[in-house]
């Protein structure tokens, strides 16, 4: 339809008919702009436009609903819609429809003193001329949260709460004889009682804790916790419960299970630990088909295969499902680390005690046994309930040094030169660590090969002192020591994953490996850690932000080709000056990992099948996934997916709300680290760019402040988001993530957890 029966140009209204027919035709179907043109035969660029134009009045009516930049289909939602409220303190609300939908402006007027994160129905309004879309909240169907923390304000004849973040519309009204003893300007959480109605706009609350005074260090991470809705005290019914549970493991319990304890086994973590959920085993096999061992490694080489035991906590042995520390695991669904603390997921005499695989204890453990060659190729493997005793207690710095002490160099991939007569290897168990080393760095090495993600994010870490005050801030970087355990967790949850998701490699018992099954059979219920692939507007965008430093990058093909082209960009990329700006718009197209019974696969890692089955001390999820592994090996039926969903759905949430707790402790300790630098310079790098100022990260310590737009003198300043630049209107100075910078530090609320900067004179 290039032009019409007359010959003359084509009008709107008859592209308007023509695309109402079509997408009137294929109610559900999305259509992108090319489809559309080849469809209708617009060929001229004046038809394409006018096309365009249409399509984009027809979605300003609500007739059609753009999907992407250049995708539309039929709008088939309703006018009223269930969805979740997103309050932000700039009084920019939105809705966020339950499909995930694009979220639609809701002005302060129309919310209704909706509270962020709540669940809310709105009606559409009707569309103004030359406005965006608004929505308004007709009812609050659930609060998210009845809890609130701030700091008291105790007047004469009245108190109040003034909450943190501004979440709350008004600040909570708490009658005098309902402060529970708190006073002025000390920080309480408060329970809301009482929420705004047509006949009171007033939220009223009682004061359920007393945190403390301001500023306290243990104060401040009780408010972090709290704010979230996170726990800062276990239960004393549940420690009760724990500390009756016996440790004591007997001989016929022993006699059930395989025993590791004459094997060489090690645990590897933080040097701050105390709850050791993993440990890893190694011993030469004589003979393939024999099961004769020998009690440690030769140094000298060797064609031998070798068991490698990746051996868990035995969590669910002790915790039984539903039992009072069940239930209280299941709630908080993760352990919780801020700069100074852990909160536990499991009382503290389960995690730090009984469950923990200390050195030197007999221990049970549900363990994956890998028999594999010198190449890291796995002969046969089976999963096992075991005993152990772990022969040392390692930090990672403390293997780190062994291996670089036997010839390792860090950051290069290879494995320790062969011990020799005269250069034999130094250390207590070098033997064996070097063989793990080796072994992880050849399945690493395969990893990439097969399309995994390279991003070695580093981070940021604090030295506190006794009062818990900064006293540095610094990046950890990942080394060897953390790879090796690393590859061999993400093989011991790939290899279970697997045996679970493919029907026809079931879960065997102690004495024999997986073998074949009747295909077809449907996979039982089981607990994933899914990765979707990336978000393909954001990869696009990616492209086009990297092709002016003459980059390439495939956005369409194979995951496998994108992931290896991603992993080559980032190679390039390395010690340039546009390493940050790409680092952070790659990690930006990425999306989140989360747990599901629903598997797609984990993009990131490039495994078709992945799980969490490792830390079960630290997260629940893993305490399901033993529990199904438990239970499908003595021959259970499939567990009820529904409910496995439910779970995977609040851990996923959970673990979203820990990591934010976690961010927010480390933002409170970075502005109380440059609290006493105020006035003094340092030169830094754009770490981010709003609308309203560029953020900046001080190169020597890593901490980030906000440099305000009225700071960037000398211009009008245009946001430029899809370049992550901000652009001077008249000289056309250009401010962009990842530029060098040099900075003063202005301002350090500690209250606000904001830290301030100008630009330092003449720089």
């Amino acid at each position: 339809m290039g032009k019409n029966k007359g010959g003359k140009r084509l009008s709107k209204r008859i592209v308007a008919e023509a695309l109402q027919g079509m997408f009137a035709a294929n109610p559900n179907e999305t259509y992108s702009l090319k489809y559309i043109f080849r469809q209708l035969k617009l060929n001229t660029h004046p038809a394409k436009m006018l096309a365009i134009d249409v399509l984009d009045e027809m979605c300003w009516d609500d007739y059609l609903s753009k999907e992407s930049d250049n995708s539309y289909r039929l709008n088939l939602k309703g006018q009223v819609q269930e969805g979740t409220f997103i309050r932000k303190a700039n009084g920019k609300n939105s809705f966020l429809p339950d499909d995930g939908g694009t979220p639609i402006f809701v002005s302060e007027r129309n919310s209704m003193f909706a509270l962020n994160g709540d669940r809310v129905r709105v009606a559409m309004m009707a569309r103004r001329e030359k406005h965006i879309k608004e929505a308004m909240v007709t009812e609050i169907l659930s609060h998210k949260t009845d809890q609130a923390v701030g700091k008291l304000k105790v007047e004469k004849d009245f108190a109040f709460l003034i909450t943190e973040g501004n979440i709350f519309v008004h600040d909570i009204l708490i009658p005098k004889k309902k402060l529970k003893g708190g006073k002025d300007g000390e920080k309480a959480v408060v329970k809301i009682t009482q929420w705004p109605s047509k006949e009171s706009k007033n939220i009223v609350g009682e004061v359920v804790d007393v945190l403390g005074k301001e500023g306290d260090n243990n104060v401040e991470m009780h408010a972090i916790l709290a704010q979230y809705g996170l726990p800062y005290k276990y239960p004393a019914n549940v420690e009760e419960a724990a500390k009756k549970i016996d440790a004591g493991i007997t001989e016929e319990e022993i006699a059930r299970r395989e025993d590791f304890r004459d094997v060489f086994t090690c645990t590897i973590d933080p040097k701050d630990a105390k709850d050791f959920d993993d440990a890893l085993s190694i011993r030469e096999i004589v003979n393939s088909k024999s099961s004769n061992r020998t009690p440690a490694l030769s140094p000298e080489p060797t064609k031998k295969l070798y068991e490698v035991g990746v051996h868990i906590a035995d969590v669910s042995h002790y915790v039984k499902e539903n039992s009072i520390i069940d239930k209280e695991a299941q709630k908080r669904a993760t352990s919780v680390y801020l700069v100074d603390r852990t909160i536990p997921m499991l009382p503290e005499h389960l995690c730090n005690f009984i469950c923990s695989l200390r050195p030197n204890e007999e221990k049970l453990c549900y363990s994956v046994i890998f028999v594999m060659d010198d190449e890291a190729t796995i002969k046969r493997w089976h999963l096992a309930h075991t005993v152990i005793r772990s022969d040392r207690r390692y930090a990672y710095e403390e293997v780190q040094q062994l291996l670089e002490d036997n010839g390792v160099v860090d950051g290069t991939g290879q494995p320790a030169p062969p011990a020799t007569k005269k250069n034999p290897y130094k250390g207590e168990y070098a033997a064996e660590l070097i063989k793990l080393d080796a072994l992880a760095k050849k399945l690493r090495e395969r990893r990439f090969q097969n399309g995994a993600v390279k991003f070695d994010r580093e981070e940021l870490h604090f030295d506190i002192d006794a009062d818990g005050k900064p006293t540095r801030a610094y990046y950890k970087k990942s080394k060897d020591a953390n790879k090796l355990i690393e590859e061999f967790m993400l093989l011991a949850n790939r290899t279970v994953a697997e045996s679970i998701g493919t029907p026809s490699k079931p879960p065997r018992g102690a004495a024999s490996s997986p073998s074949g099954d009747k295909r077809g059979v449907k996979a039982k219920t089981f607990v994933y850690r899914i990765h979707d692939q990336p978000d393909p507007q954001k990869l696009e965008s990616l492209r086009q932000v990297v092709a002016p430093f003459g980059y390439k990058l495939k956005t369409s093909g194979t995951k496998g080709a994108i992931s290896r082209s991603l992993n080559a960009l980032m190679d390039e990329a390395n010690g340039q000056r546009e390493q940050k700006l790409i680092e952070t718009v790659a990690l930006r197209a990425m999306m989140k990992a989360k747990y599901s019974t629903h598997n797609i696969g984990h993009y990131g890692l490039a495994f078709d099948y992945y799980t969490h089955f490792t830390s079960p001390i630290r997260r629940y999820p893993d305490t399901m996934v033993h529990r199904l592994l438990t239970r499908y090996q003595e021959g259970g039926r499939s567990a009820n997916q529904e409910h496995y969903e439910e779970l995977c759905e609040h851990s996923s949430e959970m673990e979203q709300t820990a990591q934010n707790a976690e961010r927010d402790s480390i933002k409170y300790k970075m502005v109380e680290f440059m609290a006493d630098k105020i006035g003094q310079e340092f030169n830094g790098h754009i770490s981010g760019i709003q609308s309203y100022g560029i953020y900046v990260e001080i190169d020597e310590n890593h901490c980030e402040g906000l440099v305000p737009m009225h700071d960037l003198q000398g211009d009008y300043y245009e946001f430029d988001e899809a370049h992550y630049q901000l652009i001077g209107r008249r000289h056309h100075s250009k401010y962009q993530l990842g530029d060098p910078i040099c900075i003063k530090v202005a301002r350090a609320n500690i209250e606000k957890r904001q830290l301030d900067f100008t630009l330092a004179d003449n720089k």
